[in-house]
């Protein structure tokens, strides 16, 4: 489910289950202490929709006002889910580990993840481009 996507050298990945009461929701973590990945898949899985912030709009004005730009995401396999999820915290592994950069650019992240998560194949120079903020 994995195959195409960068390696996190060091970090394994963990697939848990998500027990949800309510609706299913995206989770995962990357815990730098113990070197390692866990993705959270919804069980039981049905499809479902997400809001996904890939970056920040300023508005005019005084003071530091802005927007969120979003884009709404259906995953509509399990497949979709890890992908997305590993992507976005493959980045973060990548930020911290590859660049040594602190690892909270969670826009950054989800742009990459974003980006990238339907895609047959997936490099380095797609995560340097989701560092640069275009718009879309």
């Amino acid at each position: 489910m994995l195959a195409g996507l960068p390696p996190s050298d060091g970090y394994p990945v963990f697939v848990k289950p998500l027990r949800w009461r309510s609706r299913p929701r995206l989770s995962a973590y990357t815990s730098f202490d113990d070197r390692e990945i866990v993705l959270q898949v919804p069980k039981p899985f049905f499809p479902f929709g997400e809001i996904v912030p890939y970056a920040a709009k300023r508005l005019p004005g005084d003071g530091m006002r802005f927007v969120w730009l979003t884009e709404g995401v259906t995953f509509r396999e399990p497949r979709e889910v890890l992908r997305y999820l590993y992507l976005h915290e493959w980045m973060h592994w990548w930020l911290r580990e590859r660049r040594g950069q602190r690892s909270r650019a969670e826009t950054a992240c989800d742009r990459f993840a974003l980006l990238n998560f339907r895609k047959a194949v997936v490099t380095v120079d797609d995560a340097r481009a989701a560092l640069i903020r275009s718009s879309r």
